[in-house]
């Protein structure tokens, strides 16, 4: 392993990572020609390489809250404070984080999120400089696929105006383009989460559809056939075309997919009214995925309280994901970080960094890294007090740490980092992995969900009904549904439910640390 922070004497040799098919300028100046100085130290840009590839390789090191960033983490966003730096930073990541990195995108994402936010002027030099009008797509080349991930992150980033400038016609054409089925699915990924995420701008939203609907084949109702893939990155490709089709790109007289998917049998999904703001969820209510910067946590719709439980979950995407159990009283702090597993109420596994999670510290597990098409099992046995994680069948070390606050009130949760996906199996097709050494129950077997809780709404619609609905004076400032009968203390405030005031840790309105809640009459 690299060393932090490495200093060389100004070369300006040729470097042996630069572009070959012209997406990045081979002649890039040293950022000390640039004007840029770290403590008194130049920066060539072999080492800017150096220091992200170094990044990519400790990242799933990095676990605990408390823990001081990586060195080269902290190297990497000193370069970045200056504009040039900023430049060279971006274009190293673009350039050296291979294609099929689990963990690529998301160190691109963790690199963009802490960096200070680019000026306008900043991203049309980027753009320049990338040159995308005259890029020609070469199968294999990491560079279409850190595009795009980083051209969303800027739409993500920079909304209203300048996210309008960025999309440029230049800056379209190359997206839409990169959705041919012929191209690598990465690379049609990201470069349809980058047009979902500069559409979050109206005027935006507006130009891309128009382009798509003056296209002899919609690109995007093509790749949703994928959705069912046996490929994980083309059955990525089909989840987020079906929810881009559902909720931003609407085509004319296509059915949407709430509307004739079977959900016959089903009567445990993920809970769309206790999830975080930004996760996904499939229409049938059994797979999740994150496309945001945020950790996004959800809870199934099925509480346990006695017995012995079981759940299997498809893993899609090989990265981040803290999966296992939880109780209402755990908090979703999804711009904080904190997911199952990160408070005293939950515990979960990450098979990526092949930890177990609680209280937001971890314990290391022998086992291999989980890959695409494992199957992480998840029993929950209230009897004996602890919880057991199979990866493929091969039983983990029980846990029972959890137990010490909780005893019962248990729901099957999971928490995702960007772009991350897996499929939840309650019961309503056979397990792969069933624990044979004692009896269990599953979800599906014991519970019940009527037709209109069976209903994954695209959100358009759902905030279409939801204006239509007359809302009580006294109904909870939350969900709108509840009455409200909660007052917080000490600050007094009032105008929650119960349910939405079990999951706060301050106050909504004026961000004073909840001491307790009582029962108004």
């Amino acid at each position: 392993m690299m060393g932090g922070c490495v200093c060389k004497d100004e070369d300006t040799t040729p470097l042996p990572n630069s572009s070959s098919n012209g997406l990045i300028d081979d002649h890039y100046r040293p950022i000390s020609q640039c004007g840029f100085k770290s403590a008194s130290t130049a920066f060539h840009m072999d080492t800017v390489d150096e220091l992200v590839l170094e990044t990519l390789n400790v990242i799933d090191t990095y676990v605990e809250t408390d823990q001081e960033p990586p060195t080269s983490i902290l190297t990497l966003h000193a370069i970045a404070d200056q504009e040039d730096g900023w430049i060279q930073v971006v274009t190293s990541m673009i350039r050296v984080i291979p294609i099929h990195h689990p963990l690529g995108p998301a160190v691109i994402t963790i690199l963009f999120d802490d960096c200070p936010l680019p000026t306008k002027e900043c991203v049309m030099k980027l753009s320049n400089i990338l040159n995308l009008s005259m890029q020609v797509y070469s199968q294999g080349s990491p560079q279409h696929r850190n595009t795009c991930v980083l051209l969303g992150l800027l739409a993500e980033k920079l909304s209203g105006p300048s996210s309008i400038a960025i999309l440029t016609d230049t800056t379209l054409n190359y997206l839409i383009k990169n959705l041919d089925p012929t191209a690598e699915p990465p690379v049609i990924l990201f470069s349809l989460i980058a047009l979902e995420k500069f559409a979050q701008t109206t005027e935006n939203k507006v130009t891309i559809n128009k382009q798509l609907e003056s296209m002899e084949y919609h690109p995007i109702l093509q790749l949703e056939k994928w959705v069912d893939s046996q490929c994980f990155v083309k059955r990525q490709v089909g989840f987020c075309a079906q929810w881009c089709l559902d909720n931003i790109f609407i085509v004319k007289d296509r059915v949407f997919s709430y509307q004739c998917v079977n959900v016959e049998g089903i009567n445990v999904m993920l809970n769309t009214k206790d999830v975080s703001e930004y996760l996904k969820i499939s229409p049938d209510g059994l797979e999740a995925r994150c496309d945001a910067y945020s950790f996004e946590s959800v809870r199934c719709t099925f509480q346990v309280d006695s017995g012995v439980w079981f759940y299997e979950t498809l893993i899609i995407t090989p990265g981040v994901m803290q999966i296992g159990w939880a109780t209402k009283d755990s908090s979703f702090l999804n711009h904080e970080g904190y997911g199952i597993g990160d408070d005293e109420h939950s515990l979960s596994y990450d098979g990526c960094r092949r930890l177990v999670w609680y209280k937001a510290h971890s314990q290391k597990q022998n086992r291999d890294v989980w890959k695409p098409g494992d199957i992480l099992g998840s029993l929950l046995d209230l009897e004996k007090q602890e919880i057991i994680f199979y990866l493929n069948g091969e039983p983990l070390p029980p846990c029972t740490e959890v137990f010490k606050t909780d005893s019962k009130g248990f729901f099957a949760a999971a928490s995702f980092m960007s772009y991350q996906q897996c499929r939840f199996n309650f019961g309503s097709v056979p397990f792969h992995y069933p624990p044979t050494d004692r009896e269990f129950k599953s979800f599906n077997n014991c519970a019940q969900l009527s037709p209109e809780d069976k209903v994954i709404l695209p959100r358009h619609i759902f905030l279409q009904q939801l204006s239509k609905l007359s809302v009580r004076e006294d109904s909870c400032t939350l969900c709108f549904d509840k009455k409200a009968s909660v007052r917080l203390l000490p600050c007094h405030h009032r105008g929650f439910c119960s349910r939405c005031a079990d999951q706060l840790r301050e106050c909504p309105m004026c961000r004073a640390p909840i001491v307790s809640k009582v029962d108004m009459p």
